[in-house]
This record gives C-alpha cells, structure tokens and sequence, in this order.
C-alpha cells in the first residue's frame, strides 16, 4: 500500500513511516522546509514539498496514494482556531479527493477534547466531542467522509504521547519549567488523570489503522487510562531534585499559558473498543517509567 502522510518529519509521524516501512508499505510524506524533506526520505520515504496551506498539493498527493495519515497540524497556540481552520480545509481537500474510492484517510484528534471539569467520566470511542471544541469540526468532517465512499477514522491521541521522539511535547514543557523555577508543578491536589501512550505504541496503531479500521469508527490512542498529574509532578521533581508544589489553576495558566489549561484537565480516557478491533496491544514503558529511566532528563 502506498500511504501519504503529513506531518512525516514530526514526534509521531517519523515513527508512523518507520513503522509503515518495515511492515512493508510505500509512504510519501508532507514536507515544509528542505530540513524536513531531508528526514522523510533519510527514513526511506519520498518527500512531497508542500504545506497544510497548500490545498492543491494535498489533493494531488491523497489522489495519487492507497491511503492518507493525516498527522501534520500548526500547534500555534496563539492563534489556535486559525490553526483549527487550516486543518479543517486540509481534511475536506483530501477527502473530497479520495470520494468514492474507498480509501482510507486517518485522521488524529485528542482525547483531551473529551475532558469536562474536576471529575471527568471515563471517555471511550463512543463518547461525543464538545462540539465547540476548535479541532471537533475536523474530526466530524473526517467521519463524515464514510458516507461519501471514503475509509475514514479517527484517532484521538492522549495529551501525553512519550518516549524517544518526544522533544517539544506537554512532559518537556513541564521539565523545562520544572528546570527553570526549581519547582515541579501540578494543580490542586493532583488527581486529575492523563492518559497517555508510547509513541511507538501510537505509531503501531496508526498502522494497524490505515490497514484495516472500519470507516466511521474513532479510535482512542491511550495505552494508560490515566496517570494523576501529582505522580507526573512528582517523578519529574525527583528526577531533578526540586520539590514537587501545589498551584492553583490560575496560576498554572499563567506559568505555562495553554499548556496550564491543559494541566488542569481530568481526561480518563479507555482505549478498550480500540484493542478489540484492531488487536492493539501497546507493549512499550509507561509514562512515569519512561519518566524514570532518564531518558527525558539526559
């Protein structure tokens, strides 16, 4: 299968077109800069030199493969609802070219956008989206798609997505700041959860998805239901010899800006319909293992 994937260069989707590779599949990859370009075909891949703005490029490169990865978005949180937009025209670009072909375009959405307040439920595939919630019309456009002879799904990813990859994730904000003011942070009392899973865990489920998820479903990338914010804090400030404090949410906003909303999010999230479709079973360290083994304070 020849799969087109943006986003090729970044935390995830290197992995995505290692793991698709070695499982025997074509990818070409979206690539902004020469820099970028570099690492996809480095990896293997053909680069496509092009952009999310770049409507005519997506709808070329999405025509011309077996199956899209739709990986690639502008985290620019200054202007996050422009970023919202920009992917949304991505999204309908590349489905309306692969409309009644009965290819498969995966896209990625967060499980965050499921958390309510202090004491969240547990989130599942079948769980509605606040509808207001800035990426909710691109993971609604991407369902939709199924009715317009299009493979689609969606894979809503847990804030936390570790491991080697991870430079510019939340748990290396929250190290830098840890760093920065002697203090490791976390909000109230700390029990609100975060899910998360091992990048090379969400890689494999991105693959086992181009290849065989049903269209219409949404899939969850949470190898932990989820991990209490005070034991994130925690680890990372024994890790570095600082405290681990107490901040009120007004605080945490101010300290870490988006990321400090994000912090204060109670997101348990089961990944249990995921595994049973599509035989997922993540097998790599847990966050606060991969907290423990230093490999994130080297």
């Amino acid at each position: 299968m020849h799969v087109f994937v943006t986003g090729a260069s970044g935390h995830i989707g290197s992995l995505v077109v290692r793991e698709l590779l070695d499982n025997g599949h074509q990818v070409s990859g979206l690539a902004r800069s020469a820099a970028s370009a570099e690492v996809v075909e480095a990896a293997g891949a053909q680069a496509v030199r092009g952009s999310l703005d770049e409507l005519d490029v997506l709808t070329t490169s999405a025509t011309n493969a077996d199956a899209v990865i739709h990986l690639a978005f502008k985290h620019d949180f200054t202007d996050y609802t422009g970023a919202a937009a920009s992917d949304l025209r991505a999204v309908e670009a590349m489905g309306a070219a692969l409309a009644g072909s009965g290819k498969a375009l995966i896209n990625t959405s967060g499980t965050a956008m499921l958390a309510t307040g202090a004491s969240s439920p547990l989130g599942t595939e079948t769980s509605t989206i606040d509808p207001s919630g800035a990426r909710a019309p691109s993971e609604n456009a991407t369902l939709a798609l199924a009715g317009n002879g299009v493979r689609s799904a969606v894979i809503r990813l847990a804030p936390t997505v570790h491991g080697p990859t991870d430079h510019q994730g939340f748990i290396p904000t929250l190290i830098d700041h840890a760093r920065t003011t002697g203090q490791a942070i976390y909000v109230g009392d700390g029990a609100n959860r975060w899910p998360a899973v091992h990048n090379l865990d969400a890689a494999r489920l991105y693959r086992l998805a181009v290849e065989a998820a049903p269209a219409g479903v949404v899939l969850h990338g949470a190898a932990e239901q989820g991990v209490p914010f005070h034991d994130i804090a925690q680890m990372i400030g024994t890790r570095l010899g600082v405290p681990a404090v107490s901040v009120s949410p007004e605080e945490a906003r101010e300290q870490l800006g988006f990321i400090g909303w994000v912090a204060t999010l109670d997101n348990p999230t089961s990944s249990a319909i995921t595994r049973r479709q599509l035989g997922w079973r993540p097998e790599h360290p847990t966050l606060l293992e991969d907290l423990a083994n230093g490999a994130y304070f080297g």
